[in-house]
């Protein structure tokens, strides 16, 4: 089993490291602006059945996973004037996750953007809130924009989060440049995403789900066969955790490490702009 956190030095980054790959290309996608176009039609085409998956493919883990990562953020999310981004939030699960722990925490003041360039996962983020009576208002907004052009001021945020969505970025560096602009002087990045476990028995029982089930399942109940076995190629093609944190070490953030969880199936990748 993975230690619960690791918090790596840059020489020991540099060491465990390959070059990084530069960003998604699904099958087909000759660049960037085809890539993007691919992503967001494919997250648009299956949103209707997105959180049913979700929940069935991971067993409802992936409610824990959210959960725990809010409460990786309490320090933040406890300040009377939190300001939090959920980048590719989707359909909101994770945003309303972090104001659930707001709430909890007793922060009257937190205010908290999802944010997706999928209008029909917004559309069902915004629905879901409603349909749950949440939030306080003015505790959450829903924007539709691009995670590499995000409309806010550089310094804006306290916290920014994403959850399963870095892997899907058509840069990642761009991407973290990005996060980097926006953070206020010592705010904190979170990036959920999934892993590949190395152990023998738990890693090859997990490519086989990953590969072989998921794909099938994901498939038939979604009716879109291609989104489901570019999931697990995305994850197969991600940079290890310890590349990811190498180059969020390069674009300038501090306090990089990640915990591993699930047998190390689930990566929660932090760092902090310094200040």
């Amino acid at each position: 089993m993975a230690p619960e956190a690791l918090y790596l030095q840059p020489r020991e980054m540099a060491s465990a490291t390959q070059t990084p790959v530069k960003g998604t290309r699904p099958a087909g996608a000759a660049n960037e602006q085809e890539a993007r176009q691919y992503v967001r039609r494919m997250f648009g085409d299956i949103a209707s059945r997105y959180d049913l998956l979700n929940h069935l493919l991971s067993g409802n883990l992936d409610r824990w996973w959210r959960g725990r990562t809010a409460a990786t953020f309490d320090h933040i999310l406890r300040l009377p004037a939190a300001r939090v981004l959920d980048v590719c939030c989707g359909t909101g699960d994770l945003t309303l996750a972090l104001e659930r722990r707001a709430t909890h925490s007793c922060s009257a003041g937190a205010r908290i953007i999802g944010s997706d360039f999928a209008h029909p996962m917004l559309a069902r983020a915004a629905e879901k809130s409603r349909a749950a009576g949440r939030p306080a208002p003015g505790r959450i907004a829903w924007l539709e924009a691009d995670a590499l052009n995000a409309p806010f001021a550089p310094g804006t945020f306290d916290l920014i989060t994403m959850g399963w969505g870095f892997r899907n970025l058509t840069n990642y560096e761009s991407g973290l440049r990005e996060f980097f602009r926006l953070l206020r002087p010592r705010g904190e990045l979170g990036i959920l995403e999934c892993a590949e476990p190395r152990g023998a028995l738990f890693g090859g029982l997990f490519r086989f789900y990953f590969r072989t089930v998921v794909p099938r399942v994901g498939g038939a109940i979604s009716g879109n066969g291609a989104a489901y076995a570019y999931l697990p190629a995305s994850v197969q093609k991600f940079l290890v955790p310890e590349e990811l944190a190498r180059l969020m070490c390069d674009v300038g953030f501090v306090d990089v490490g990640y915990k591993l969880w699930t047998g190390g199936s689930i990566a929660l990748h932090m760092g902090r702009r310094p200040g």
